[in-house]
C-alpha cells in the first residue's frame, strides 16, 4: 500500500510506480480493461505521466480485444503532443487500425491527426490524411470531424473542403446535423 508521499520526488516516484503497475496490468485478462482505462483516464489529466508508454499503446492497437484497442487508441490521442515525433511515425499504424476500429478508434484517431496539424512541422502531411478522415467518415461522424478540421483551413485547401462538404452534405440525414455542415459551408463561402 503506497502511504503519503511528502516531496516533490517522492510523489513523482508514487505516480510513476502506480503507473508501471497499471501497464504491467494491460497483459493480465482480469485487470487490463481496469488498467487501460485508468491509463487514459490519467493521460486525459496528466499526459505527461503516460507518455514514456506510447509503444505500448501503439502495440495495443492490434491487440484482439476491442476494449484494449480503442483504449489504445484514446491514450495516444491524450499524449500526442508530447509525443509527437513519434506518433507522426507512427500515423500508418495508427490510421490502419483506425480504418478497422470502432467509432471510438477513429473519434481518436482523427483527434491525433487534429493535433499533428496544429504544429506547424506536420500540417501540410497530416490535413490531407485529414481530410481523407473526413470524407471516410460515416454521416454520423461527419460534421464533428469536419468541424475540428476547420481550424486548419487556409487558401490552400479551401475550395478543396468546401467541394467535400457539399459533396457529401446530401448523405447527411439527421437535421441538426444537416445544420451543423450548412453553418461550415456559409462559413467557408463567406470568408472568400
Amino acid at each position: 500500500m503506497l502511504t503519503k508521499p511528502t516531496t516533490k520526488d517522492s510523489l513523482q516516484h508514487a505516480n510513476e510506480t502506480i503507473i508501471r503497475d497499471w501497464i504491467a496490468g494491460l497483459s493480465e485478462k482480469r485487470r487490463q480493461s481496469d488498467c487501460i482505462k485508468l491509463l487514459y483516464e490519467c493521460g486525459a489529466r496528466q499526459p505527461l505521466l503516460i507518455a514514456p508508454h506510447w509503444e505500448t499503446f501503439l502495440a495495443l492497437l492490434k491487440h484482439k480485444n476491442n476494449r484494449l484497442q480503442w483504449g489504445a487508441m484514446i491514450a495516444l490521442s491524450t499524449i500526442t503532443m508530447e509525443q509527437h515525433q513519434h506518433i507522426f511515425k507512427a500515423l500508418p499504424q495508427i490510421l490502419n487500425a483506425a480504418e478497422k476500429g470502432t467509432v471510438i478508434t477513429k473519434d481518436h484517431a482523427v483527434k491525433i491527426l487534429v493535433c499533428l496539424c496544429s504544429l506547424p512541422q506536420y500540417a501540410s502531411s497530416c490535413f490531407p490524411l485529414l481530410h481523407e478522415q473526413i470524407l471516410l467518415s460515416p454521416p454520423n461522424q461527419f460534421p464533428s470531424y469536419a468541424e475540428q478540421a476547420m481550424n486548419f483551413i487556409n487558401e490552400d485547401n479551401r475550395a478543396f473542403f468546401l467541394k467535400s462538404l457539399l459533396q457529401r452534405l446530401p448523405d447527411i440525414e439527421s437535421e441538426s446535423k444537416r445544420k451543423r455542415v450548412e453553418k461550415l459551408i456559409r462559413k467557408l463561402r463567406k470568408d472568400v
